[in-house]
């Protein structure tokens, strides 16, 4: 069975999903410390002209220590209605803005408080919409007894232990906190997966690579989306 193992991100790059298709299993893993202007709460599309630009969502006050489980969503303020204002340039220049306008309206009609639980809701639609098997659980809800780690790299370790995991898939950027021996020994393949991502239409301007995957969806039907998450090597 073959693992991966991410924090919730919001509406994530190419390689989030490119790593969920080459899963069997995946955990949201909410249980470790909320490190403001990360990927859990924003994101990236393009803006007029040139460039790229965040898009967010608002968050109720919390301290430096809260866990990701613990943070909050600012209702009170209208964020998705900013979002769409956001996205009203690709109307001229993105082929599927329409279809993308009217899957975001659906997506955003249920109310969480929960930024996990906004950030897990938008994965499973999104995959949905692409057409790839989603196959997940919320850490904090699995109430799953594993050995205490004593680094970062032992979080996945001992989760693929407690559930019999045989593979463990990660994307390249976290190599470094690995014990690839501690895995070995315990029988559990430690694979890292590099997507390769290739241009893509974006209007007459410079493409801007590693957007939201909001952006890949403007400008690609699911067919396409599908091909490019295929696009990658395994380190």
């Amino acid at each position: 069975m073959k693992l991966a193992i991410m924090q919730p991100y919001f509406f994530p790059y190419l390689g989030y999903f490119s790593l969920i298709q080459n899963s069997d299993r995946w955990i949201v893993f909410d249980e470790v410390q909320f490190i403001r202007h990360g990927w859990i709460e924003r994101n990236r599309i393009l803006k007029p002209g040139v460039g790229w630009q965040y898009i967010s969502v608002p968050l109720e006050k919390h301290s430096r220590e809260q866990i990701i489980k613990e943070i909050r969503i600012r209702n009170s303020e209208d964020w998705e209605s900013k979002i769409f204002r956001q996205l009203e340039h690709y109307k001229k220049i993105a082929p599927y803005y329409s279809t993308i306008i009217g899957f975001l309206n659906k997506t955003f009609e249920l109310n969480f408080e929960s930024i996990t639980k906004l950030n897990a809701y938008i994965l499973s639609e999104t995959c949905k919409y692409i057409g790839v098997n989603f196959n997940y659980q919320i850490y904090s809800e699995m109430n799953l007894h594993i050995e205490q780690p004593n680094s970062p790299g032992d979080w996945a370790l001992n989760i693929s232990k407690a559930i019999n995991a045989t593979e463990y898939f990660n994307p390249p950027g976290g190599i470094e906190i690995f014990d690839q021996e501690a895995f070995k020994s315990a029988n559990i393949k430690l694979k890292f997966l590099n997507i390769n991502l290739f241009d893509y239409f974006q209007g007459k301007r410079p493409f801007e690579p590693g957007l939201s995957i909001i952006d890949v969806m403007m400008f690609n039907s699911p067919e396409e989306i599908r091909k490019m998450l295929t696009q990658y090597e395994i380190l």
